[in-house]
């Protein structure tokens, strides 16, 4: 069963959204009840999955569209649900990885970053062409300061 997003924001895969995309992202992860230090991994990671579907989906096209989409999913461990979805090229999901962290160079940490920091990263294409990521993070139990629905 499909679940509608309780909070969802589309826009332009241009880099100067970003900072507003974190700052928000901060907010409803405090509101959450998330320690600040624990927000702003999180953000560090869905800042750098943006940045991956700009750069290597929509090769720094400033005109692609990208939908974050972001839900809270509860029960007796309840989490907090990030969708990424864009209509960049799809990629092979087997290439889908992190550089190896023994080559001493910039760059190629995104994926490894995102996986360190989310407990559920999965990637997928979207019918029509494009791709989903779909990440998760772990709430505290009861720990809702914000008047956010649960989803079961």
């Amino acid at each position: 069963m499909a679940m509608e997003p309780e909070l969802s924001i589309s826009f332009y895969s241009r880099p100067i959204y970003l900072g507003c995309i974190r700052q928000m992202l901060d907010a409803l992860c405090g509101r959450l009840g998330l320690p600040s230090k624990e927000a702003a991994r999180i953000c560090l990671a869905i800042d750098e999955a943006i940045c991956n579907v700009i750069r290597h989906g929509y090769e720094n096209d400033p005109d692609g569209r990208i939908e974050l989409e972001i839900s809270r999913i509860g029960g007796s461990e309840p989490q907090l649900q990030i969708d990424i979805l864009d209509r960049a090229k799809a990629v092979d999901l087997d290439t889908i990885r992190s550089r190896d962290l023994d080559e001493v160079r910039p760059g190629g940490l995104g994926v490894h970053i995102i996986k360190e920091i989310m407990s559920h990263v999965e990637y997928s294409h979207r019918d029509g062409g494009g791709m989903r990521l779909r990440l998760r993070h772990a709430l505290p139990a009861g720990g809702t300061k914000g008047s956010l629905k649960t989803n079961g």
